[in-house]
């Protein structure tokens, strides 16, 4: 088809193709982002905790008044729960994968590191929580009976021998090299000896970013009930429903002068970590999609007003011998040169709206492959919404051109 026709109608009508074009150019910068940062969401929900989410409920709770002996409680709370029916283990914990609250610690491979120190989650808990959370060992061992202490009798110069460490943090500290039997310097001047690598453990927050999920530590450190309180049962998947209120009741009776503060399967606590990331998705889904129907609308309302300005212009073709098909791809075409200016110009702009997200919320480059999507539902749109003016277009007779004069 030859183009310099329509250049030249577009140019006759340059307020409205304009107007259009920077209609187009705007929804794909702002679809193109929206898509990115859909995805990123989705990314970010979909990540590991590297625990066995489907068997694992958490029961959190805290004292009320002071407690003679906390810790006394917190091994008859383990054997009741361990006593259930379908409970296959059981742990206290300081914290636990996505729950939001979270103890951290700086890291360094060397005494005195003058280099900024690295920050971890700091895990802590009884002598069952590496099974109880199913976490994976890539090398090393779990810790042994023996290398366990007590959390409240340490006080403030504690020194921790030994230390299971994240793939993360091993690959960060000692890459191209085995990190078991290395020292890492945790707390005081001391340091603890890497037994062991933990394929995935997420950490409770975002803290230090998308790097930072992968930096978390376990110290061999016995707790009580009091520090976080955060009890595990990792049990029958079936069975989870019963086995928590099961749990809730075993705790009450073995102290009922206790608040239970949430009562979960590990899903719910997933899903309520990433309630605001789901929400925030399909806002920006929302957003997009009335972006692409109001241009839709717009590429409609356009070429219908074209068409009935042309008819005349069409009938005349019609008359001179173009077929129905010739008028539609004239009619396609048009839109298609006016979408791939559209899209030109959008694309510039995704890229400049990332450039400010970039700077103002610390968000990721723009990645080149989530242009050709946006331009092709561009594309696709605008097909599809001139389609219909194009169809009434090609239907205009040779007889009209007659009627017009």
């Amino acid at each position: 088809m030859d183009f310099i026709p329509i250049i030249s109608t577009l140019r006759r009508h340059r307020t409205a193709a304009t107007l259009i074009v920077l209609e187009i150019a705007f929804t794909c910068a702002i679809v193109c982002n929206a898509v990115f940062l859909i995805r990123e969401r989705v990314n970010r929900m979909d990540r590991a905790s590297g625990i066995t989410e489907d068997e694992i409920v958490r029961i959190q709770l805290t004292g009320i008044g002071q407690k003679s002996d906390p810790g006394v409680i917190t091994r008859q709370d383990l054997a009741a729960l361990r006593g259930l029916g379908g409970v296959k283990s059981a742990a206290v914990t300081n914290m636990i994968p996505f729950g939001g609250s979270s103890w951290n610690s700086s890291i360094s491979p060397i005494p005195d590191d003058p280099s900024p120190p690295i920050n971890v989650g700091t895990y802590m808990g009884s002598h069952d929580l590496i099974e109880t959370l199913g976490v994976k060992l890539s090398a090393g061992r779990d810790f042994t009976p023996g290398e366990y202490l007590d959390f409240a009798a340490t006080g403030s110069n504690i020194h921790v021998p030994s230390v299971l460490i994240t793939k993360g943090i091993a690959e960060r500290l000692f890459p191209g090299q085995s990190a078991l039997g290395k020292p890492l310097y945790v707390w005081g001047k001391q340091p603890s000896t890497i037994v062991g690598i933990i394929d995935v453990l997420a950490r409770p927050n975002d803290w230090q970013g998308a790097e930072g999920r992968t930096y978390a530590l376990v110290m061999p450190l016995d707790i009580d009930f009091t520090t976080g309180g955060n009890y595990l049962i990792r049990c029958d998947p079936a069975r989870k429903v019963e086995v928590l209120a099961a749990a809730e009741a075993a705790l009450k009776q073995v102290d009922p002068n206790r608040l239970i503060i949430n009562r979960q399967t590990f899903g719910e606590v997933r899903r309520d970590f990433f309630k605001q990331d789901r929400a925030m998705a399909w806002l920006l889904a929302g957003v997009s999609i009335a972006l692409l129907i109001i241009t839709a609308l717009g590429v409609i309302g356009l070429a219908s007003f074209w068409v009935q300005q042309r008819t005349r212009q069409i009938g005349v073709r019609r008359a001179l011998g173009a077929t129905r098909g010739d008028i539609l791809r004239y009619f396609q075409t048009e839109n298609f040169i006016l979408a791939t200016a559209g899209i030109v110009l959008g694309m510039a702009l995704a890229y400049g709206i990332n450039l400010w997200l970039m700077g103002k919320y610390q968000i990721e480059r723009l990645p080149v492959e989530v242009l050709p999507i946006g331009a092709g539902v561009l594309w696709f749109l605008g097909q599809i919404a001139v389609l219909g003016p194009a169809l009434r277009a090609a239907a205009i007779p040779p007889a009209i051109a007659t009627r017009s004069v």
